[in-house]
């Protein structure tokens, strides 16, 4: 399963995200998902599945690669399970939400293997800033 798509979301006053249909679908109708920092503020957003194989690939590096072990270490002790509740929403960590400035406005982002939740005009700032790189790297084969 490859994880697609921009979903633009609202975050409720009680800090509750309402997950896409699609993505539910995709997922098979998950009941929990782990939340975790992200790269440019935003928040990683894994499958059980997806979560062990990230801790797979981390576990392969050397124990003496000391960034490796601190990514491991920020990683798994700030990533939090959250349940998804029988209307598809998931209840974003309060000290998450703070760590990627989530306002009301959101946005789910597919990235292949998880998906990442931003606030919405940092998305838009990311995605003009960088569409440029786009073609650079579609040519170089990435």
């Amino acid at each position: 399963m490859v994880l697609t798509g921009t979903y633009p979301r609202t975050v409720d006053e009680k800090g509750r995200l309402a997950l896409p249909k699609r993505i539910r679908e995709l997922l098979k109708e998950p009941v929990t998902l782990f939340v975790t920092p992200g790269p440019d503020k935003s928040l990683s957003l894994y499958t059980e599945a997806d979560l062990e194989r990230l801790a797979g690939k981390l576990d392969e590096a050397p124990a003496t690669d000391a960034e490796a072990r601190v990514y491991r270490r920020l990683c798994f002790a700030q990533t939090e399970a959250v349940d998804i509740d029988k209307a598809g929403r998931l209840l974003v960590p309060e000290r998450l939400a703070q760590f990627a400035s989530l306002q009301k406005e959101v946005v789910v982002v597919g990235v292949g293997d998880h998906l990442e939740l931003w606030d919405a005009a940092r998305w838009t700032s990311f995605v003009n800033e960088h569409a440029a790189r786009f073609d650079t790297g579609r040519e170089k084969g990435i």
